[in-house]
């Protein structure tokens, strides 16, 4: 049998660990756990990731790399005004969400185990900053697009974002209620554009 790359074996047990999480939570990734999704020994483990929070670290790159890019990195530019273009981002957004609530539990278990944990304490600032570029970048489109100038900074604006999307996250995932959190997201819509000033024409 053809040995099986460090490399391979690593994103093999990268999966198998969001797995996990997913289904029983932090708590019960432990490599033991982790190496029998991945049908792999514990040998193999520590052949393929010096440690667990090496392996977590991986985990939290592995989504915010995916789909929240997919979730964030497009804007419908025939919409018919920015308003609509980013209502309709936020939109997308959800349907990620309830597609998939499980990883989204697990990605915010993931940040709360980072923040607690020494070895990972500076992951949740970088995963954060890559959602408030995320955001940045979709407001400097919509700007573009749409001839609007902001009335605050782009990265307070690109905050404010990520902040009201966490919070229609957890809304979602508490509740369930699908027609409160579009009415949430139709306010957030509206929180976001409202900084929005058309430029003067020359």
């Amino acid at each position: 049998m053809a040995r099986i790359a460090a490399t391979e074996r690593r994103d093999a047990l990268v999966r198998a660990a969001l797995a996990v999480i997913a289904r029983d939570g932090v708590h019960a990734a432990t490599t033991r756990a982790i190496t029998a999704e991945a049908g792999m020994s514990l040998a193999s483990f520590h052949y393929a990731v010096p440690s667990r929070d090496d392996l977590l670290r991986d985990v939290v790159e592995l989504v915010v790399g995916s789909q929240d890019v997919a979730a964030f990195g497009t804007l419908d530019l025939e919409a018919p005004d920015l308003r609509t273009a980013v209502r309709a981002v936020l939109g997308s957004y959800l349907d990620i969400v309830r597609a998939d609530p499980a990883r989204e539990q697990a990605m915010f278990e993931l940040t709360q185990y980072a923040l607690r944990t020494p070895a990972l304490a500076a992951f949740p600032e970088a995963q954060y900053r890559v959602y408030r570029g995320l955001a940045r970048r979709l407001l400097e489109a919509g700007g573009e697009r749409y001839d609007v100038a902001w009335d605050a900074p782009l990265d307070d604006l690109a905050a404010l974002v990520i902040s009201l999307t966490d919070g229609a996250t957890l809304a979602w995932l508490a509740t369930r209620d699908d027609d409160a959190v579009e009415r949430l997201l139709d306010v957030a819509a509206d929180a976001i554009t409202a900084h929005a000033i058309p430029r003067e024409t020359p």
